[in-house]
């Protein structure tokens, strides 16, 4: 089956891994730059976990449920529409 999970403009891919990792570390998920991870920022590191050597969590993001990884995408996607209403609406 084709993965149908393009983005419409490639380019906000960094942005969009920034903001998820941004999310993470404000629901005090502890995730970690596992060595396929991309654009995780180092100004997050200790509260993800990335740099304070804890060997007790894994790298990524495999180890959270399926509750705590929805809520990082809902949040995303919750902030997008916030953004995108205040850019449409706030031009009025």
């Amino acid at each position: 089956m084709a993965n149908r999970n393009r983005q419409v403009v490639p380019e906000c891919r960094s942005m969009l891994n920034q903001m998820k990792y941004e999310i993470a570390a404000e629901f005090g998920l502890h995730v970690g730059q596992g060595s396929g991870s991309h654009g995780a920022d180092t100004e997050f590191g200790s509260e993800l976990g990335a740099i304070g050597g804890h060997s007790s969590r894994r790298p990524g993001w495999g180890h959270l449920t399926s509750r705590e990884n929805g809520s990082v995408g809902g949040e995303i996607t919750k902030r997008l529409v916030q953004n995108a209403e205040s850019s449409i609406f706030g031009n009025l």
